[in-house]
């Protein structure tokens, strides 16, 4: 028996699973452990040991037998817009029909569109469409998640938002950070007077948010802010105390992701422009690139982010759904996973680490999920498979068979 671990306070002990750590200290694929259980007390790690240093429990430890199967971390997806009103199945169809996402959004449509329908939606319809795709990220093994506004554009609906998304975190039981994206287009009442609205969400929209969001996003681009705006925002942020992250290099460069990088992002988000030279910014600065292969697919783009790049520059890359109701109304993690290998040539064990460890890292929360590590929370996701890769090799295929928040079964 290990003297050095403290058995006596165990709770529940996972036994009988093969573990995916994902931890890169145990510095084998997948920080994979074999014939070793996992003991926790008060919902998070207690201990990780192996099954001969385990000594007898009482009847009063909970013990959930694995039967063989692998236990790895929660799974986090870090970038969504999960809480809009309407839908945009219209718009879907005319982009089949030739018109470009870029023509639709100038015309009143994209963003404009979801902007019309969620501040006519009350809040608790909001909260109520949400939960059901919330459910079938949920299925997937996903126990945290990134909730953005942006579909209100408006102090009054920017707040209304993120209230529906504490509810939603509320009410699933999973774990919510939520982010202030005002900053995501202009709104009609301020066509042609940009600086206004920017104006309007440094003096007015990110001080009343505070209490509601731990994170200020934008979005840089030829069809929302440019970058002086943005730079304007994200100064806002942080003199509030908050952490930033942007949409950045999407349809164009811009240059948006090393400033933001340089100015302490956590994350910067889309990146198919992204430079070498950019990617060597993020990595200084420890942003994450997190990559979005359902906004890639949805938009029939061509131009890849660089991910030979972001790897050899040592950046952390993440991948999440952008769930939402123009561009990428995805509500598969597991998916995008699979795209990524697929379509991005990210191998399975980068891509895992992006649902898991790196997404973790583009919310701030390294410490807290995205591993299996002593002292971080104990959330875990059941798979039923015989080899990591297999996670993430079926397409439309789910083998997650149980998911634990705080060591409890939540799925």
């Amino acid at each position: 028996m290990r003297p050095d671990l403290n058995f006596a306070a165990t709770e529940k002990v996972f036994s009988g699973f093969r573990v995916m750590t994902m931890d890169p200290a145990v510095n084998v694929p997948y920080g994979a452990m074999d014939d070793v259980s996992v003991g926790v007390n008060d919902g998070r790690i207690l201990w990780i040991a192996k099954n001969s240093d385990i000594p007898a429990f009482d009847d009063d430890v909970e013990v959930i037998n694995g039967d063989g199967r692998w236990l790895g971390p929660g799974l986090v997806d870090c970038h969504t817009h999960i809480v809009y009103g309407g839908d945009r199945a219209r718009e879907w169809e005319m982009r089949l029909g030739g018109v470009s996402y870029e023509q639709i959004a100038r015309e009143g449509g994209g963003i404009l569109s979801s902007v019309r329908s969620t501040r006519a939606a009350s809040e608790e319809s909001l909260v109520q469409s949400a939960l059901k795709r919330l459910d079938r990220l949920v299925s997937e093994g996903v126990t945290t998640i990134e909730i953005k506004s942006g579909y209100g554009l408006d102090l009054e609906t920017e707040l209304k938002m993120l209230r529906a998304a504490r509810t939603v975190g509320n009410e699933s039981g999973i774990h919510v950070e939520t982010t202030l994206l005002a900053a995501h287009a202009i709104p009609p009442e301020f066509s042609g007077k940009a600086d206004d609205y920017v104006e309007l969400i440094c003096r007015e929209i990110i001080p009343a948010a505070t209490d509601l969001c731990s994170c200020v996003d934008a979005f840089c681009e030829s069809i929302a802010f440019n970058v002086e705006q943005t730079r304007r925002v994200f100064e806002a942020a942080l003199s509030h105390g908050l952490r930033i992250k942007v949409h950045a290099e999407q349809l164009t460069h811009t240059g948006i992701a090393a400033i933001a990088a340089e100015m302490g992002a956590v994350s910067a988000d889309h990146l198919e422009y992204l430079s070498e030279p950019d990617c060597r910014v993020l990595a200084e600065n420890g942003t994450v690139a997190t990559i979005l292969p359902g906004a890639f697919y949805c938009l029939c783009e061509t131009k890849k982010p660089p991910i030979e790049a972001l790897q050899d520059s040592g950046a952390a890359i993440a991948i999440a759904t952008d769930c939402n109701p123009g561009s990428s109304p995805v509500t598969s993690l597991l998916l995008m996973g699979n795209m990524a290998c697929t379509m991005f040539r990210m191998t399975p064990e980068l891509a895992f680490a992006g649902i898991t460890r790196s997404a973790a890292q583009a919310l701030a929360l390294q410490d807290e999920c995205g591993m299996i590590r002593t002292g971080m929370r104990a959330d875990f996701a059941v798979w039923d498979v015989n080899e990591p890769a297999a996670i993430l090799y079926g397409v439309g295929h789910n083998p997650c068979v149980g998911v634990y928040r705080g060591g409890n079964l939540i799925k």
